[in-house]
């Protein structure tokens, strides 16, 4: 019981609650990059698509079944997998 406690208090940064991932925003919803993760492949064509710290992005709309999503940013639109939004945290 008390490894759980633990790992729920691990789990909480203060820092956290501030950020979110483009998968975690509605439609309409916007943010600013503070962070791109995942494995390097990923990364990288996350940043060269233009995901990078400090640029708006906001959700213009969602499949039907959530998947994918479109986004704009840089004044373009581009649609990703759910899966790769969640590497893309904003603020």
């Amino acid at each position: 019981m008390h490894d759980n406690l633990g790992a729920s208090e691990h789990v909480k940064p203060h820092a956290s609650h501030k950020h979110r991932t483009l998968a975690d925003l509605a439609v309409g919803g916007q943010g600013h990059v503070v962070a791109v993760h995942g494995d390097t492949e990923l990364r990288r064509r996350l940043l060269e698509m233009g995901f990078v710290n400090g640029v708006e992005v906001a959700v213009v709309r969602r499949a039907p079944l959530g998947d994918p999503i479109e986004f704009r940013l840089r004044g373009y639109n581009l649609s990703l997998r759910r899966d790769q939004a969640r590497h893309v945290h904003v603020r």
